[in-house]
């Protein structure tokens, strides 16, 4: 599966959690498919979106916070699984979509062949992680584990295949100021 089939299965099983997308193609995708006051796009800023994620979900316990993820994201910032895992927010969902390249950067290879992420978050801690390869498993995955304890890692494998997607046309800070109101539960 592609990514953006992915990651359109994951926002449709969503409702009003708080998601905090990586940047780079998973941010135009997300947005493409569906752009919400309770998405936050991390442009220019790679492997960042789960440490903003584990701050959000400390700093607001009833909310559920779902990152969307990239392999490469996660390899330039690893030391925040273990920051998640010494936490354990249990509103937390860390999902990752593998496409063993560094897809904003020009797709050069990660190590993500070589280092099952999956098995690394599982050793640093996560309370629950899976790995999904099919597209049709993606929507139930991701139901069962919104419905877990988290701090939760859900690795999806995809392709490197990246459609025609346009960019995140939302001012900066006009973003970041709807997720605020989103996330304290006041109307856009």
């Amino acid at each position: 599966m592609t990514r953006a089939e992915a990651i359109h299965a994951v926002l449709s099983k969503l409702t009003d959690e708080l998601v905090i997308v990586c940047n780079g193609f998973p941010s135009r995708e997300a947005f493409a498919f569906r752009d919400r006051p309770e998405q936050f796009y991390m442009i220019g800023s790679m492997g960042l979106a789960s440490a903003i994620g584990v701050g959000i979900a400390l700093a607001k316990p009833t909310r559920t916070v779902v990152v969307l993820d990239g392999d490469g994201s996660v390899l330039m910032n690893m030391g925040t699984l273990a920051t998640i895992s010494a936490h354990q927010p249990k509103n937390l969902l860390h999902i990752l979509f593998d496409n063993e390249v560094y897809g904003s950067t020009g797709d050069q290879a990660t190590l993500s062949n070589i280092v099952p992420l999956d098995a690394v978050a599982k050793s640093c801690g996560y309370a629950s992680v899976n790995r999904v390869l099919e597209e049709h498993l993606v929507r139930p995955t991701v139901e069962q584990m919104l419905n877990a304890q988290g701090p939760g890692f859900l690795l999806v494998k995809v392709s490197t295949q990246v459609g025609e997607v346009p960019r995140v046309d939302v001012d900066p800070d006009a973003m970041t100021e709807r997720f605020i109101k989103a996330a304290n539960g006041m109307p856009p």
